[in-house]
């Protein structure tokens, strides 16, 4: 019910769009929830331990975030990720269960109105991945500030299989959050951003202006008023399932749209063809609709990554034959499952010993399943044959029922002018969360090709949930000194 726009046009002093993680933990921050050091914490960090005790009264959010972080070493790139989430799970990567450091107060006065736009409900593209697949990271890795994971899935009683979660709970989590912290009046779901732009204060008409204005002197200090606001333009779905067409006038957007949007093709003849997809959901339908089974001919699988492994695993429950192509060599060490422990993550484990031992080359003991290490897809037919290559350029034909590209996505941008290239590290290639993300202040947050404008999570390259809040945190703090809502 809090899901609507208003079809008229709005002025909001921030808009971010997507509703994931990023979003609502950065609308928590905005909403005057305060983090402060807890006196009497002891940091297992001696250094860190010593600059949280020389300002105890001034919030994190009011630090300099650039002094507290340095020097922290772990699984990010990014310093204030790193400091947000040691204060939070101070020793999680050694195995520690230490409670955090920090204690939040609600300060109201100090909350900056902003509006989050998202496609699904509160949690973003959670809602999307089939319910019962378990996460790679640690369920306690999954919680937002000051409401641990684990007291959530204790009070639905609950406990997490090997300290993992599944991806319903997370949705649900997601969507009680922003209920328990008060946040749904900043939410709408249901809507799609078309459009992100500058424009000049000057073209908008003289009642959008006013508004703009009356916003502009209560909510930013006044040498930051600019004579540029960006116009978001885009659209929300109705119960009726009509586009309602809205425009907003924001000066500051904050981009959290993750990357699940948009698959990654690999640009073969035929790929465009019905039987070819790039979702593991369209395995899970032909399961249901009975389309593929033990009979079939084999499901191909292209990829060498997670989502890759939770097909094979899906179908080897399902007795499904499967052809696993690869371009990579099963030893390669940037393979994702030569990193993962194999006592945290033993069906990962078992997916990897089957690309090792069931190559076409040599039968293992795994029935319905063959492994084709550095292979690529030449093309698709119509008559659902396959061509592959391997690495010395000898080619092989396989007849398949369906096959399943899941090498990776990319974050879908067209919203922007450009597709975003122009913000990217690299503005000769596409954004890319792994390779190419937005080139962004690494403790604002905010691009370094447009002021106002702020990138979170993969667009920024946090890729875990853990790490994607230091990222909130740092705009928050932005935003709060632009808004002249830090205490002297």
């Amino acid at each position: 019910k809090n899901c609507s726009v208003s079809r008229s046009i709005n002025f909001s002093p921030l808009f971010f769009s997507g509703n994931g993680p990023s979003g609502i933990c950065l609308s928590y921050l905005l909403s005057g929830y305060t983090p402060y050091f807890k006196r009497h914490s002891l940091h297992p960090h001696p250094i860190l331990q010593r600059k949280l005790e020389e300002a105890p009264e001034v919030s994190v959010l009011d630090q300099d975030l650039e002094y507290l972080s340095e020097g922290l070493e772990g699984r990010s790139h990014s310093p204030v990720a790193l400091l947000f989430d040691t204060l939070q799970r101070p020793d999680t990567d050694f195995g520690g269960t230490e409670e955090s450091v920090l204690t939040w107060w609600h300060e109201p006065d100090r909350a900056i109105p902003h509006l989050v736009l998202g496609r699904n409900p509160p949690g973003g593209a959670w809602h999307s991945i089939e319910g019962s697949m378990v996460t790679l990271s640690r369920g306690e890795w999954m919680g937002l500030p000051d409401l641990p994971f684990k007291e959530w899935l204790k009070q639905k009683r609950r406990g997490l299989r090997n300290n993992r979660a599944t991806a319903e709970d997370i949705a649900q989590y997601y969507q009680h959050y922003v209920m328990k912290k008060g946040l749904q009046k900043n939410f709408r779901c249901g809507t799609v951003v078309t459009s992100v732009r500058k424009v000049s204060a000057e073209s908008i008409s003289n009642h959008t202006q006013k508004d703009l204005q009356e916003g502009s002197d209560s909510l930013w200090s006044s040498n930051e008023k600019s004579t540029e606001v960006f116009q978001v333009d885009g659209f929300f779905k109705t119960v009726e399932g009509d586009k309602e067409p809205f425009s907003i006038y924001a000066e500051n957007v904050v981009l959290a749209t993750g990357t699940y949007d948009n698959p990654t093709w690999l640009g073969v003849k035929g790929e465009n063809l019905s039987y070819v997809h790039h979702q593991l959901s369209a395995l899970e339908e032909a399961v249901k609709n009975n389309s593929v089974g033990i009979m079939s001919d084999p499901v191909l699988i292209v990829g060498a990554g997670l989502t890759a492994a939770d097909a094979i695993l899906f179908a080897h429950q399902c007795n499904i034959p499967v052809i696993h192509v690869f371009r990579r060599r099963v030893t390669d060490p940037g393979l994702i499952f030569n990193q993962l422990p194999k006592m945290m993550y033993p069906e990962y484990h078992k997916v990897h010993q089957m690309m090792k031992e069931q190559t076409a080359a040599c039968a293992g003991p795994y029935e319905c399943y063959i492994s084709l290490p550095e292979h690529h897809v030449l093309s698709f037919g119509k008559d659902k044959k396959c061509i592959f290559q391997d690495k010395n350029g000898c080619q092989k034909s396989y007849k398949i029922s369906m096959a399943l590209v899941l090498t990776g996505s990319n974050p879908n941008l067209s919203f922007l002018p450009n597709d975003g290239i122009d913000l990217a590290m690299d503005s000769e290639q596409p954004v890319s969360p792994k390779r190419n993300p937005i080139d962004v202040d690494p403790f604002t947050y905010e691009c370094t090709q447009e002021k106002g404008l702020y990138a979170l999570g993969p667009l920024a390259g946090d890729n875990f949930v853990r790490f994607v809040q230091g990222g909130a945190l740092a705009v928050a703090s932005s935003l709060l000194k632009k808004a002249n809502k830090n205490p002297p």
